[in-house]
């Protein structure tokens, strides 16, 4: 993603067909930074897709959208997040008979037709969040199994770092606890490792289109044996600005507890999560696992787990002994009993670490022999005694290279994790204003090299409401980080964690003469 006026235009063009939902803005001399010979310009427009919350009539659920302040940013933009125009087909038929009934309502006392076609298109177009400002957060909320997936685009002022998250709270059932995910850009390949099909389990994967054409998606399943056979995984169309929530046991007879999700799209592209929801355990979502790679990082295992389950895939035919450690805040240590872990290729293993952290802050890193054989990983974690636990996952994250952010936080229950394991690092962490009111306050920390630390993160003075947490990587790294959200219901420890990537907000443009020298090519 990567500058006379023509130059600086032509990477914009490259970048935005590349992405298909992020470019640079104007340059702003003030604010460039020289990197390499390139200058950090802030993006001018990016996308985010949010998974249709829960299924569940007492689900309770708040969507997030915040924009931290960047320097040299345009002073004008938008950031909306809007339904998903289709949910699926039932919902299509039901909607249709509320159409009917809008029609009886929409007449007047002589039967006269009313504005109805205007009002309903206003509606339709609604936001459900915008923002107002950068450095603030807003939020909005829906009650049970009607609320939606959402499709939205940010610009100027505040596409650099926008993020938006969706955290639901299921009171009982199949899935009761505490689920958060952050919502994502749309891509064209996903990886989830740690998946089931087991009878115990209700997995979905949720596939959201953003445009305004078909997309077509091949889901493949892969278990302890391989690769699993599916009736219906491939050639899944998903319809324009719609959401398709999949379930994985009706695309497969085999029933395993632990399975390797891989989407790929044909044509098109989407967003992808999977809802992985337990019948005595609660539920959570599993994000994407980060791309394949010989070097894995899970941040931020909770010190109370009372159980880490971490599941592998290798792609490919190659085997690899991978070699595990956990961060903690003395040092990288090795578990004892698991030094070692052995994947074969193409086989989903999955591997019980106990009590990995033993009231400790920890971070799983995972590494393959000369980063040769690439892996993707992911933990389920349990909280709680046996009839009381709830569970959440942390899949392998990518780092946060500039700066990342964490949404819906409170002033208790939020946990900040940050683990640097290659090398020290400052970063820098600062509290927004909160939704309701308070003041931003910043807080800078030292990591030192191999360790993962639980730390006291700031809190808006004054704080009502949610807040933001947005970490920057001053110097060192790389830095991983994730936040925990975490409450006490009936005895049950609710929570669910999110892994921090890098917000992608700023990018490298070359300068003018290198430009120039490409395009001469």
């Amino acid at each position: 993603m990567n500058r006379t006026t023509l130059s600086l235009i032509a990477g914009a063009t490259a970048l935005a067909a590349v992405t298909g939902f992020a470019a640079v803005s104007a340059p702003d001399p003030g604010a460039a930074e020289r990197r390499t010979g390139a200058a950090t310009l802030p993006v001018e427009r990016t996308g985010l897709l949010c998974p249709r919350p829960s299924t569940s009539d007492l689900a309770e659920t708040t969507y997030t959208s915040f924009t931290p302040v960047t320097e040299g940013a345009d002073d004008k933009g938008t950031a909306v997040l809007r339904s998903a125009a289709q949910q699926s087909a039932p919902d299509e038929d039901a909607q249709g008979e509320d159409e009917k009934d809008g029609e009886k309502a929409g007449k007047d006392e002589k039967g006269e037709k009313g504005d109805k076609d205007a009002t309903e298109g206003d509606q339709a177009d609604k936001p459900v969040l915008q923002l107002e400002e950068p450095g603030k957060p807003v939020t909005a909320e829906a009650d049970g199994a009607d609320a939606p997936a959402l499709v939205g685009t940010a610009d100027g002022r505040f596409a650099s770092g926008w993020t938006a998250q969706q955290t639901t709270e299921v009171a009982a059932g199949t899935g009761r606890g505490l689920q958060g995910v952050a919502c994502s850009a749309a891509d064209t390949q996903f990886w989830f490792p740690g998946a089931s099909t087991d009878d115990s389990r209700t997995d979905y994967i949720h596939l959201t289109n953003p445009d305004d054409s078909a997309a077509v998606v091949d889901v493949e399943l892969y278990g302890k044996d391989g690769e699993l056979k599916t009736t219906v995984g491939e050639g899944i169309t998903v319809k324009p600005r719609s959401a398709e929530p999949v379930l994985l046991s009706t695309l497969t007879a085999e029933k395993q507890t632990d399975v390797t999700v891989h989407v790929v799209v044909r044509s098109g592209r989407v967003g992808a999560a999977v809802q992985a929801l337990d019948d005595e355990t609660g539920g959570d979502w599993l994000p994407a696992s980060a791309d394949p790679s010989g070097r894995l990082v899970l941040p931020g295992i909770p010190k109370d787990a009372t159980a880490v389950r971490l599941v592998a895939f290798t792609p490919g035919d190659a085997d690899v002994d991978l070699k595990v450690r956990l961060a903690a805040p003395s040092g990288l240590i090795t578990p004892a009993g698991n030094e070692t872990l052995h994947l074969k290729g193409g086989m989903t293993a999955a591997f019980d670490l106990g009590e990995l952290t033993r009231g400790e802050a920890g971070s799983l890193v995972l590494t393959a022999p000369d980063g040769s054989v690439p892996v993707v990983a992911a933990v389920r974690v349990l909280r709680g005694e046996e009839g009381k636990q709830e569970s959440a996952f942390i899949p392998a994250a990518r780092p946060v290279e500039t700066r990342a952010t964490a949404l819906d936080n409170t002033a208790k229950g939020t946990t900040l994790s940050v683990t640097a394991p290659e090398g020290g690092a400052e970063i820098r962490v600062t509290a927004s204003a909160g939704t309701k009111g308070g003041t931003p306050q910043t807080k800078t920390y030292s990591i030192k090299s191999g360790t993962t630390q639980d730390i006291e993160a700031p809190v808006p003075a004054g704080l009502k409401g949610s807040y933001a947490l947005t970490v920057e990587t001053r110097s060192g790294g790389p830095v991983y980080a994730s936040r925990t959200l975490a409450s006490t219901e009936g005895g049950v420890p609710y929570f669910t964690v999110q892994a921090l990537p890098d917000d992608r907000g700023m990018v490298a443009v070359p300068d003018a003469s290198e430009d120039l020298s490409v395009l001469q090519r």
